[in-house]
């Protein structure tokens, strides 16, 4: 490597590594959640600074974990996907019913569950991009739809019995005191993260994302990765719909839609860490539990149950501001580094 590319931006300094460069805007969401945690941990020692109580955060907020990350998936091509909380709570439904209704064994259970929200995440992909019409208005219908839908196959009722054996397998069975469910949220984080910066489709959702036509210019089926990014939604909310009803030993028709504002919050806010001004995995788990960290501490500290949702809202915010800033920066650094 040249002594000029080693000198980092900013005037760095001669021989520095360029995975130093930017630290602090990097690794900032980081530095916050450690001085939140210490914070929190020296005013209430006695409940927040336990094992157990980061046992609960780690395993609470792994549902949501699993769905963030399916949803930062069509984010990167420049798609939303409104639909995957709606998504995770059919999924959630299908287990009940057929397991407990029709005595369905597990295993084919979960597969018709994830088969059928991956089949209308390929249903959300073929409309928005066949038919041209904007991801947020075919998302945000067909995840209304999926909510009368619920309703109606349980007929509003809150179904109970699921399976033993998906409960032992999401938070009975436990690693280092943590529920399973928060191990295969971490396994999708590192498949993700493998796929997203080691593989060519990795490079051509970010491709897609930046610049459509460009990326049509330069040969890839645009279509076809936006497309299977929407799929790929449907079928990790399948799967966190999958571990929702696991981990409640229930399905109920409304209790899973909760989960749009937080994973919308936590994919955005993730967006302006490890790499800043692209959704991706490392930046999504961080935020994830920034986000649960700081809730949790502030209800133990007596704050009000509505605090959660000024702080998921005010978190998105503010994500979506620093994003379009981060954004705006990096934009003007291509065109200043093109001139």
């Amino acid at each position: 490597m040249s002594r000029t590319k080693q000198i980092a931006v900013g005037g760095g300094g001669v021989g520095r590594p360029a995975w130093t460069k930017n630290l602090g805007q990097r690794f900032a969401l980081v530095f916050v959640w450690a001085i939140l945690v210490i914070g929190f941990s020296l005013a209430k020692p006695e409940t927040y600074f336990t094992t157990g109580n980061f046992q609960t955060i780690f395993g609470s907020q792994a549902v949501l974990l699993i769905l963030a990350m399916g949803l930062i998936i069509p984010l990167t091509t420049g798609d939303f996907d409104l639909s995957v909380a709606a998504n995770l709570t059919f999924a959630a439904m299908l287990v009940a019913i057929f397991q407990v209704d029709h005595g369905w064994a597990l295993l084919p259970t979960i597969l018709l569950a994830v088969a059928a929200t991956t089949l209308i995440g390929l249903a959300n992909g073929l409309i928005v991009v066949k038919i041209g019409i904007d991801s947020f208005i075919v998302t945000l219908g067909s995840g209304t739809i999926l909510q009368g839908l619920v309703l109606w196959i349980s007929d509003a009722r809150t179904i109970t019995g699921v399976s033993d054996a998906l409960i032992d397998w999401t938070v009975t069975n436990r690693i280092f005191g943590i529920s399973m469910v928060f191990w295969y949220g971490l396994v999708l984080t590192l498949v993700l993260w493998y796929v997203f910066s080691r593989t060519a489709l990795g490079k051509r959702l970010l491709f897609v994302g930046r610049g459509r036509n460009v990326a049509l210019l330069s040969g890839i089926n645009v279509d076809r990765v936006r497309i299977a990014a929407l799929t790929c939604s449907g079928l990790v909310a399948g799967l966190a719909g999958v571990a929702y009803a696991g981990m409640l030993g229930t399905a109920d028709p409304t209790s899973g839609l909760s989960f749009l504002l937080p994973a919308f919050a936590a994919a955005y806010l993730g967006a302006t860490t490890i790499q800043p001004g692209r959704f991706n995995p490392w930046g999504t788990f961080i935020a994830v539990f920034f986000l649960v960290s700081g809730i949790t501490g502030l209800q133990l500290l007596g704050a009000d149950s509505f605090v959660q949702q000024l702080f998921y809202g005010g978190a998105l915010i503010i994500a979506v501001v620093m994003s379009e800033l981060v954004r705006r920066r990096n934009e003007r650094r291509r065109m200043a580094s093109a001139a």
